[in-house]
């Protein structure tokens, strides 16, 4: 994959593209195209098969994808399905018909079952039911992974996947009705010390264990994977460990500071019981993550506070 060569970021204004766009300017990657949604409407496969003709990308980045937390999946079912699907369709099939050398999709530990086993191995797919809180988003990614699989051995397309743990990190979604938990505790916590609040509301029981991965380190290990991985199999992305709801929002409140009460209220939904990726693959590979949890947090809420002012409500 030399320098030289034109680069996709699909998605590249979201946590996930942003973070790849960074990590290959900082490698020197001199042609990089990272289209605003302004620029390309992924959901139009008129459009997107015009970019392709036009740009003629070599190496495409799939970080694109309609996201967000237990509430956003509930309540949009049918935006998460369809866009997802649309956005994959678009992209794969263009990259494929327009000659792209290396296609990487990137999918999501949330779509393995619910009930999956502890460490979850890249095999365990499609061998149990879903969470069904999340389930539209999850069949669309599996959609994508399966999509990948068939381009690969009815045409020879050279397209990988990676299988990401829970991320955050600098420009993630602090909207609190539709992001992911750790942004959404940044938030809670920070209003709560701005306004002398007694206590803090944490959604679900607290018992749930969820694994979480910076999203510098999984630019990094897309990078690798792009530059020394070629099979059909997706590879998990993570550290392999995991930590309570609990033990995580006591691990925010000391980075923000807050020292009030947190109160769990169990009428929330809690989601998948457990998390925790097996890592191994990736291991064998040559690559482990580099940004503890702790120092992780520390330096998400500091681009919170240096960027609040831009942020969605």
């Amino acid at each position: 994959m030399l320098k030289t060569a034109r680069v996709l970021v699909a998605g590249s204004r979201g946590l996930v593209g942003g973070a790849i766009v960074r990590r290959l300017q900082g490698e020197g990657f001199t042609r990089l195209l990272a289209p605003a949604r302004a620029e390309l409407d992924l959901l139009d496969g008129r459009a997107v098969d015009a970019f392709f003709a036009r740009e003629k990308p070599e190496y495409v980045f799939d970080a694109a994808a309609r996201v967000g937390g237990i509430h956003a999946n509930d309540a949009f079912r049918a935006d998460f399905i369809r866009d997802n699907l649309l956005i994959q369709v678009n992209l794969i099939d263009s990259a494929y018909r327009h000659g792209v050398t290396k296609f990487m999709f990137l999918g999501s530990t949330c779509i393995y079952p619910k009930h999956a086993p502890q460490p979850m191995p890249e095999e365990c797919l499609l061998t149990g039911p879903l969470e069904p809180t999340n389930e539209w988003y999850a069949i669309a990614k599996l959609a994508g992974l399966k999509m990948c699989q068939a381009y690969r051995r009815q045409y020879g397309f050279q397209a990988i996947s990676a299988m990401p743990t829970n991320l955050y990190g600098p420009g993630d979604n602090f909207a609190l009705r539709d992001s992911h938990v750790l942004p959404a505790l940044i938030r809670k916590f920070h209003e709560a010390k701005e306004q002398g609040a007694a206590e803090v509301e944490i959604w679900g029981s607290g018992k749930p264990r969820r694994e979480f991965l910076h999203v510098d380190d999984l630019a990094d290990a897309c990078l690798f994977l792009m530059q020394r991985y070629d099979e059909e199999s997706w590879v998990n992305v993570g550290w392999g460990e995991d930590v309570s709801i609990a033990e995580l929002a006591a691990l925010v409140g000391r980075a923000v500071g807050y020292t009030g009460r947190l109160r769990f209220n169990p009428e929330m939904p809690d989601g998948t019981p457990r998390k925790r990726l097996e890592v191994s693959r990736l291991s064998r590979l040559g690559w482990t993550p580099q940004i503890p949890l702790e120092r992780g947090i520390a330096g998400t809420y500091d681009w919170f506070l240096a960027h609040r002012d831009q942020l969605r409500a």
